[in-house]
């Protein structure tokens, strides 16, 4: 296989490792293991995603499409082994305005649909949705990492339709908003979203997110807005459909600096855990399909559904706290669900508590953790696990 000029990141591989093991995921049971499966990879680069979801997830056909026509030689020549592989194969050389519409025209779709964008996709959505068949799956990435982290807060309102502020948990905030914008395009068309995985490197914000005939009951309830208060550190959630006056924070009375509030954004979960279990179980049938790091991260994610859309850095904790270091993640994760909370660790960004517990008694638990650390310790305190 030949590279050429295009986009090509080897670090990238674990995004490809996951988009191989979801296919195969998903040719092998639920909706579409009785279907050919069809792949259109509208930003093509080199050819490398299509290659391999051909030839290792068993795709029936593969249309890889890329705006530069000078590198449709090079595509065409990566994907010929795909013919003899007995898949069905085309390639274009369309702007993905034009190859969408196309498909919109001739009323074409296929099982997975894959949109690797520079830059922000969002206003692909619609047309990208209306290419997805019915229980197919959208595969959306972004390298558009300052709108949604709050760094550029009219590009994000230009972009998403949603306010986006600063958050210790900007890697979710950006998924949550491309999660969010999909869901609203699919509503608009009458149709439901079911996220099956969502993570980031922090370059680009990658989500796969499963189209539906209808949106299932309460889906709308999915949507929402994140408030923080960067005075003492409390996260508040609420739904769009039952929206009312924010809880006071832990703020002392008239000292409270005005909430940060993001959204509209998705505020239900992030992954599809039997998805990724069944991800997993396709790595361990085809060790080859999957990186270290691959395994590592797909670990995460099915750790971690992404409930509740509230998470800290410990650091952060550590910091509220005003001494020594953080406390181990595991001991307040323990210490917080024998108080009957949900916790976890986050698998979108390392290091960060997730967990519905009440502030205060966050950094209660924290303080106990961090102090039983120290004490046994000297050096616990100084890394978080």
């Amino acid at each position: 296989m030949r590279l050429g000029p295009g986009f090509f990141r080897p670090q990238s591989r674990p995004s490809r490792d996951l988009g191989v093991l979801l296919a195969r995921a998903l040719a092998a049971d639920g909706p579409l293991a009785e279907r050919p499966l069809r792949v259109l990879d509208a930003m093509a680069g080199c050819g490398i995603r299509g290659l391999r979801l051909a030839l290792e997830a068993g795709a029936a056909a593969v249309w890889a499409n890329d705006a530069d026509p000078d590198r449709l030689p090079l595509l065409q020549a990566n994907l010929a082994p795909l013919g003899a592989a007995g898949c069905e194969l085309r390639t274009t050389a369309l702007t993905a305005q034009q190859l969408l519409a196309g498909c919109l025209e001739r009323r074409q779709r296929f099982e997975l649909v894959d949109l690797d964008a520079f830059g922000c996709p969002t206003a692909l959505v619609p047309l990208a949705l209306e290419a997805v068949a019915l229980d197919g799956v959208l595969v959306l990435a972004s390298t558009d990492g300052r709108s949604p982290t709050g760094h550029d807060r009219p590009a994000a309102v230009r972009r998403f339709g949603a306010a986006a502020r600063a958050h210790p948990a900007s890697w979710e905030l950006a998924l949550r908003l491309q999660i969010g914008s999909v869901a609203r395009c699919a509503w608009a068309l009458g149709r439901g979203v079911e996220p099956l995985l969502a993570f980031s490197e922090g370059r680009t914000f990658r989500t796969a997110v499963r189209l539906r005939r209808h949106p299932a009951q309460g889906e709308e309830g999915l949507l929402g807005l994140l408030a923080l208060c960067h005075g003492c550190g409390d996260q508040q959630v609420q739904p769009l459909l039952s929206l009312r006056q924010w809880q006071p924070c832990r703020c002392p009375a008239g000292s409270a600096p005005p909430l940060a509030i993001s959204g509209p954004l998705w505020i239900g979960p992030l992954q599809h855990p039997p998805t990724l279990a069944a991800m997993a179980r396709q790595a361990a049938a085809v060790p080859a399909s999957a990186s270290p790091a691959t395994l590592r991260l797909l670990r995460s994610l099915g750790n971690d559904a992404g409930l509740p859309a509230r998470c800290w850095p410990l650091g952060e904790i550590a910091r509220r706290l005003g001494r020594g270091g953080p406390p181990k993640l595991a001991a307040l994760v323990d210490a917080l669900r024998q108080r009957g909370h949900s916790a976890g660790a986050s698998g979108v960004m390392a290091g960060q508590l997730r967990s519905d517990a009440p502030w205060p008694l966050i950094l209660e638990l924290a303080a106990a953790a961090a102090g039983d650390a120290a004490a046994g310790d000297p050096a616990a305190g100084d890394t978080a696990k």
